[in-house]
């Protein structure tokens, strides 16, 4: 695993050498676009809505439109001093916050933070003490010319910095359904947490795996083996009539289900 620059964590009058690196990877099945016909893959040429030409690499620029079809032509350079404003290796630490605040739709991407060279007794006494505290540090980085607001988070041995959407890009939930109170029956309300209980559960990430991805690369192998494919149906969702009817049918389903992982 390569890692995607090199920098340093700042806080106060400390600085720690890190390395960052991507902590996930995408495992979704790739498709092209081919023609019917002959499968060739269709091929995407960047050109000019003016006359149609297809324009070289070398002679695109970035326009930021400010009215409708009026730009302003901004140099990589001057992106670049927007974006660097704390260097442009520096995680800036700005301050120390309860980690329950930060709601998860907050969160972005996930980096991998290592410690480089004379960084290490620096980056093991940031860990430790955040994990104490139960803080997560609040910082702005800087990836790929673009700001990013960040939390800096410990997990076992490792510090990740995880980028986060700005406060403005956060959209509100602003839903009329949810205006009218409605509010379930105690018996509903018992039901309900009886089958949380039953499906309560140690989340083990091994255990959940992408089965459109394997249903996916499966049929892709039937079909380069020539096999025959049959299609099959998918049910339609049960529709619900009655809530505590639903749940209590939940509950018995769950109830064998929850008796033999107990037992195993």
């Amino acid at each position: 695993m390569r890692p995607i620059r090199s920098g340093a964590v700042s806080f106060g009058l400390v600085t720690i050498p890190v390395r960052l690196y991507p902590a996930t990877t995408s495992r979704r099945p790739k498709f092209r676009q081919l023609r019917e016909q002959d499968h060739s893959p269709i091929r995407y040429r960047k050109v000019a809505d003016a006359d149609g030409r297809e324009v070289p690499r070398e002679e695109i620029v970035r326009g930021y439109e400010f009215e409708k079809g009026r730009y302003v032509v901004l140099t990589d350079d001057e992106i670049a001093a927007a974006a660097y404003q704390g260097g442009p290796r520096i995680v800036d630490v700005a301050a120390f916050v309860d980690a329950l605040q930060i709601d998860p739709v907050y969160y972005r991407t996930s980096y991998y933070l290592e410690p480089g060279p004379t960084g290490e007794k620096a980056y093991r006494l940031l860990r430790a003490a955040l994990a104490e505290t139960d803080r997560v540090a609040i910082a702005t980085v800087a990836i790929r010319s673009r700001q990013h607001l960040a939390a800096i988070r410990p997990q076992k041995d490792l510090l990740v910095l995880e980028t986060m959407y700005w406060p403005d890009e956060i959209r509100a939930a602003d839903f009329e359904n949810l205006e009218t109170e409605v509010e379930p029956l105690e018996s509903e309300m018992a039901m309900a947490k009886m089958l949380i209980e039953n499906l309560a559960t140690d989340f083990v990430p091994d255990q959940w795996t992408d089965t459109t991805r394997e249903k996916i690369e499966e049929l892709v192998r039937q079909k380069i083996e020539g096999k025959e494919i049959v299609a099959t149906e998918t049910p339609e969702p049960t529709r619900v009539v009655d809530l505590l009817e639903a749940l209590k049918a939940s509950v018995e389903a769950t109830r064998e289900q929850t008796a033999h992982r107990k037992a195993g």
